[in-house]
């Protein structure tokens, strides 16, 4: 039985005293703790004051991207050695903003999980196609070349914790969301890519996520197909009764 996610990625949003106040908003809306990991990517500023006041919750932390170096001449940067220190217990790779405004690759993602790994930060590797490339039905090519070559190196054992997150480049942002066969049919490939890279074990028991303007609307349907295991969720998850009631769609 794999325990579903549902984890927020606030973006470029939220000032400390805004986040503070969004996270308590979700804590104290959730009274026992659910059936589910709940996680928040907070912006980095916000990332320790969050982390600071989820320490004895069930919401967990998550740095929404980690350099591969640990220290250096890395102007702007953030390591995972930093994040760590700040509080956070995961680190979004590879989010489809990352590779379309800032030239991340599979190889660099594959640097930043082995990086993640190296702190005890959980990945939460993102891949997914553009909607070019399913018109051209490249889906499954697509994913695949993004795992081989994200995933290049590693062996079953190595990415035991790896959580992915599938989400179609043209469904973030845009109100588009995959159906629920769509979904499911992308997530069933990437199971199966898992199986056949690595093993059937792995393959059973890693959680695949889906990305792509999932809301209280969709949630649902979307959440109880077989092959997806929570949400990596954008806009809803800087509105706490959206996000409220998306993890009450599997929780309660």
């Amino acid at each position: 039985m794999r325990t579903p996610i549902i984890a927020g990625n606030w973006k470029m949003n939220k000032t400390i005293n805004e986040a503070l106040a969004l996270v308590k908003e979700i804590h104290h809306g959730l009274p026992n703790p659910p059936e589910v990991e709940i996680i928040v990517a907070p912006i980095f500023t916000a990332l320790n004051k969050v982390a600071e006041f989820l320490q004895d919750s069930f919401i967990s932390v998550a740095a929404q991207n980690i350099f591969w170096e640990d220290t250096g001449a890395y102007t702007g940067e953030i390591s995972g050695l930093f994040a760590k220190d700040a509080g956070a217990e995961y680190a979004i790779i590879g989010h489809s903003e990352r590779r379309q405004y800032f030239n991340e690759t599979n190889e660099t993602v594959n640097k930043k999980i082995k990086a993640a790994f190296k702190h005890q930060l959980i990945p939460i590797m993102c891949i997914g196609e553009t909607l070019q490339q399913r018109e051209a039905n490249q889906v499954e090519e697509i994913v695949c070349q993004q795992l081989t070559q994200g995933l290049n190196g590693f062996a079953a054992t190595d990415i035991d914790k790896l959580i992915i997150a599938y989400e179609p480049v043209w469904a973030i942002g845009t109100g588009k969301t995959a159906t629920p066969a769509q979904a499911e049919e992308a997530h069933l490939i990437i199971r199966k890519l898992i199986a056949e890279q690595f093993s059937n074990e792995l393959a059973e028991k890693m959680r695949i996520l889906y990305g792509g303007s999932v809301k209280p609307a969709n949630s649902k349907e979307l959440l109880a197909l077989e092959n997806i295991d929570g949400a990596l969720i954008g806009g809803a998850s800087l509105k706490a009764n959206d996000f409220i009631e998306i993890i009450k769609t599997i929780s309660y």
